[in-house]
């Protein structure tokens, strides 16, 4: 006989809207990450460190196995995907079972906060440090985001996700772009400061993961957890295990939203990428210097707080579907348009750059409101745990394309242009997705317009 308590009457107006606030200020935290880390420093510096402890043919030897230098940064990220893909079911479907998605979210986000802080003692020709930390970290961001959206159906009514969701990521993209300010005083200034280059850019890895967990304490205190009904057991990992294998068996019964998430894992694949890999593209192939590509970030970030409000505006006239859609056609021309810019030409990386920020947040925020209806209620950790392996954790596939076409033309053009197939493969894909009978067939009210 099951034991526990039933979920809670639901909650009024204002308590949604309380704990939206405190749900917009894990974006706000974590987004920082993402950016300074990730898209900016990460890429270019770790590559140098592994340059600096590289043979006279460019390669180091992890374990013995030769590598191209100038791969190892999207090897790492390609391994961290790995690690989060192991971990994200397990984790959704113990925090299904027993409603408390709020502590895990809090030791992923504190895990990935302190191995970023750590990324400060990243020098010399540590690139294996660097690359361990950097797998860490984005291991647990994967982990907690795929906690974190799985909020969103439990704090927003049907009509509302687009709008909640846009502005989750507005909030990101703000704190990114306040962040990357500070970064880019710091950097330039850095003699002002009294520190090296190389200190200055430890110093702003450290300091996204001081943000991280600083603003994380915002929606741990919001948020709430519910409380499901248990049979008393305490739940273990070869129960989430078993759990996943549940789960897994349970999506078999909605195919269509399956299908969304294919074709989401296709097209989100070369989203990541392009994010991942866009600083070491401008740095290493365009030949452009830091200061550059942060202030090309900064445009990216300051676009995408606007693009994202501005396509969720879309969306209630057209529909999330068809605003994806149009987006995946900007991204492919943008992809094409970066494979021709002449090196040493910052004025095209920028307007690159412009295009890149309109259609970021909002191809990601769309995504993933609409995915939230396609839920089945009390599934939310387990199936966007799945969303969030096609999201950061299976964008395994566009990192290793991209290290690859790299080790073996010595091209970062030929890395970049590879990119364009997953957003022409992820439209068609989308557009065969029903979503309306996705929605009806996961027992949740269709909304007007979707």
């Amino acid at each position: 006989m099951a034991s526990g308590t039933a979920e809670p009457p639901a909650a009024t107006p204002a308590e949604r809207r309380r704990e939206q606030r405190g749900w917009y200020f894990y974006d706000f935290a974590c987004s920082v990450y993402s950016t300074s880390v990730v898209t900016v420093f990460l890429g270019p510096y770790l590559t140098t460190v592994a340059k600096a402890a590289a043979d006279a043919e460019g390669f180091v030897h992890p374990l013995g196995i030769p590598v191209r230098a100038g791969s190892v940064f999207a090897y790492a990220v390609s391994l961290s995907v790995i690690v989060a893909v192991v971990l994200m079911p397990m984790v959704g479907a113990v925090a299904d079972r027993t409603g408390r998605k709020k502590p895990l979210l809090a030791a992923a986000a504190y895990l990935g906060a302190t191995a970023t802080a750590g990324m400060f003692f990243l020098d010399g020709d540590r690139y294996v440090l660097g690359a361990l930390l950097l797998i860490v970290a984005n291991a647990s961001l994967s982990v907690s985001m795929a906690l974190y959206n799985a909020y969103l159906p439990q704090i927003a009514e049907p009509e509302e996700r687009d709008r909640v969701s846009s502005r989750g990521w507005a909030f990101g993209y703000t704190s990114g772009a306040l962040v990357l300010v500070l970064n880019l005083v710091l950097y330039t200034g850095h003699d002002s400061f009294g520190v090296s280059e190389a200190t200055a850019v430890r110093i702003c890895l450290a300091s996204a993961g001081l943000w991280w967990g600083a603003f994380a304490i915002v929606p741990l205190r919001r948020l709430r957890d519910r409380a499901v009904a248990t049979d008393g057991a305490r739940p273990t990992m070869g129960q989430g295990w078993r759990q996943l294998v549940a789960t897994l068996k349970d999506m078999r019964r909605h195919p269509l939203t399956l299908s969304f998430l294919l074709a989401y894992l296709v097209y989100n694949d070369g989203v990541q990428t392009v994010i991942s890999q866009a600083s070491v593209y401008g740095s290493q192939e365009l030949e452009l210097d830091q200061t550059t590509l942060i202030v090309a970030i900064l445009l990216v970030q300051v676009l995408a707080v606007f693009g994202a409000l501005g396509m969720g505006r879309l969306a209630q006239r057209y529909g999330a579907k068809r605003t994806i859609l149009g987006s995946l056609v900007a991204w492919t021309g943008t992809i094409g348009v970066g494979f021709f810019l002449p090196a040493g030409a910052p004025v095209g990386f920028f307007l690159l750059a412009a295009a890149i920020g309109l259609v970021l947040g909002g191809s990601q925020a769309l995504s993933r409101s609409l995915f939230s209806h396609m839920v089945p209620r009390g599934k939310e950790a387990e199936y966007f745990s799945a969303y969030e392996m096609s999201d950061r954790g299976m964008s395994w596939l566009g990192p290793l394309v991209f290290g690859l076409a790299f080790q073996l033309t010595g091209s970062y053009r030929d890395a970049i242009v590879s990119l364009v197939v997953f957003f022409a493969v992820g439209f068609i894909l989308l557009a065969r997705v029903p979503v309306r009978e996705a929605v009806a067939a996961a027992g949740n009210p269709v909304p007007e317009r979707i």
